[in-house]
């Protein structure tokens, strides 16, 4: 069965497939658009250096033929033969492109996908949908990179230019004077490793056409084989994504029907109306009529005329209300119905709608961040009363760190409260308006102040760790490390700063929020008797010396714990 990928998450090829000669196939389509499908061959520093490793229609396969162009096919707008172990080493990373081939926008296009296919059989599949687009006239589909082994990425970022600007992008240069294109022939790209040649049109939805099966037994490597033929049509979603989809709020009540009015000054309200948009009346007047100007507050009205007792002046408070005009409702009576004039509830709040992006966790802004459960079936820890919102059918429980982790806890200062996240739908986290920011573990690892942890994923391993040092209180600090795949959540108070790790990088050991895991730290104490009794004292009695490799870094927020 083939594993659903949404933007932005990743995963180990040999998670996906024990094969290293894979399919890669494209589908991307739209009324009247056609699309240059290619794939970028990159160095370490994500460059083109090498301009044999560009494959696009102009040049269908790289020099060894790791990388070949195989043409439209299976049902997909465009396809490519990757053979991992071919892959010379200074080729870091494939990144498979889609740009437009005149006018248009890759808004436009219909659902599409990208998908890998090995030993004839689909492994993975990133869909998309023009929705998620705008005005971009290219996307990055999805990245195969190299750390440690390969890895692929489902990227889905829009681009803003053609292929020419692709290329420039990624580091190449454009030939003043460019080849007519050739389409490339498989049986010279790769023999036997494309369907038959009988194969129909490709279909939008995932197959390949029913034909006769080739003289020669096909290798174990290519689209499947075993699929009826389909008619076109849009591939169906496997399950509701309700992560894609935002909140939506409705207007309180209808709009009233719209009259010519000229427009009022800026922050004035329009003639006849209320500065909350309600129609003004005189008393014994018609409605639309400019009311007289409200007396200053905490005065009476005058009496119509001008001559008279005050009238509408407050009433007792055993009496029950006399309004004046136009005052806030009360005593039973109901509101007035706003009747055009301002922005439209929906305009007021659109600034606030809800972020989504189709990943995991998204910021909905600096303080506020939403986790999507249900996308890999992975559960989520938080710390206790930090959810705001939810959505969907979600199930909160405790999660107890056990005998020895509340001994640990309670001996460190480390102690974390935790509940547990599971289910399907949307959690919303945040706490006392703390700066949030996601941070993605790839089996590396960061050590974290317990009091500093928001959220982070139930995959990742956690540890108290100890801090060695002399002169201060208990002859040491703590601190937790996390490590393993997935993502933490830490919150700051106010913006952060994120600074390389030198010989001469010290900070304060109650301002410190993170640091990298392979940093050399040394407690620096400045506690003595005659500084803590004499005038001119620094107030800094404990700082944290750092020292590591080039790559290790620290998080100092602007705020003492």
């Amino acid at each position: 069965m083939a594993r659903e990928f949404q933007r932005g998450h990743k995963a180990r090829i040999g998670d996906l497939t024990a094969g290293t000669d894979l399919y890669v196939g494209v589908q991307i389509a739209g009324p009247g658009l056609t699309f240059d499908i290619s794939c970028f061959g990159l160095d370490a520093d994500e460059r083109l250096s090498d301009d044999r490793y560009f494959v696009f229609f102009n040049q269908p396969k790289s020099p060894e033929e790791s990388i070949q162009l195989l043409g439209a096919q299976a049902g997909d707008s465009e396809s490519f033969r990757v053979t991992l172990d071919k892959i010379p080493p200074h080729i870091q990373k494939l990144s498979f492109t889609a740009a437009l081939d005149g006018a248009g926008q890759v808004s436009q296009i219909g659902p599409g996908y990208l998908r890998i296919v090995a030993g004839g059989e689909e492994v993975a599949r990133y869909s998309f949908t023009g929705s998620e687009f705008s005005t971009e006239r290219a996307v990055m589909l999805g990245d195969f990179y190299l750390k440690d082994v390969w890895r692929f990425a489902a990227v889905g970022q829009g681009f803003d230019g053609g292929l020419e600007a692709l290329l420039k992008n990624f580091g190449g240069e454009v030939a003043e004077e460019a080849e007519a294109p050739a389409p490339p022939t498989t049986a010279q790209g790769a023999p036997g490793f494309a369907p038959p040649s009988g194969a129909a049109a490709p279909a939008p939805s995932f197959g390949v056409p029913a034909a006769p099966a080739p003289p020669q037994p096909a290798p174990d490597f290519g689209p499947p084989q075993d699929a009826p033929q389909a008619p076109p049509a849009a591939p169906q979603p496997t399950e509701p994504q309700v992560h894609i989809a935002p909140t939506l709020a409705a207007p309180l009540a209808p709009p009233g029907p719209p009259g010519p009015q000229p427009p009022a000054p800026y922050g004035q309200p329009a003639p006849g109306q209320d500065p909350y948009g309600r129609q003004q009346t005189v008393p014994g007047g018609v409605p639309g009529q400019q009311a007289p100007q409200a007396p200053p507050y905490g005065q009476p009205a005058p009496p119509p005329g001008g001559y008279g007792p005050p009238q509408g002046g407050p009433a007792p408070y055993e009496q029950p209300g006399q309004q004046l005009p136009g005052a806030p409702y009360g005593g039973g009576q109901t509101p007035a119905v706003p009747q055009g004039g301002g922005p439209g509830l929906g305009v007021v709040l659109d600034k606030y709608k809800e972020a989504p992006t189709g990943q995991r966790w998204t910021p909905q802004n600096s303080k506020l961040i939403r986790v999507d459960l249900g996308i890999d079936g992975q559960p989520v820890l938080a710390r206790q009363g930090s959810m705001v919102l939810y959505q969907g059918k979600v199930d909160f429980g405790y999660k107890g760190a056990g005998f020895r982790g509340r001994i640990v806890g309670n001996a460190t200062g480390q102690e974390m409260q935790l509940m547990r996240c599971t289910g399907q739908g949307q959690v919303f986290f945040a706490e006392n308006s703390a700066h949030v920011h996601p941070i993605e573990l790839q089996g590396d690892a960061i050590c974290v102040s317990a009091d500093s942890v928001l959220a982070f994923d139930e995959s990742l391993q956690h540890e108290v760790r100890r801090i060695e040092g002399h002169g201060i209180p208990g002859g040491a600090l703590f601190t937790m490390q996390f490590q393993g795949t997935g993502t933490l959540v830490v919150k700051t108070q106010g913006t952060p700063v994120v600074l390389p790790v030198t010989p001469t990088t010290f900070a304060d050991a109650n301002a410190i929020v993170a640091w990298s895991a392979g940093s050399q730290v040394i407690v620096s104490s400045q506690v003595s008797l005659r500084r803590q009794a004499f005038p001119g004292h620094s107030g800094e009695t404990v700082n944290l010396q750092f020292r590591g490799a080039p790559g290790n870094f620290i998080v100092v927020q602007p705020y003492e714990v």
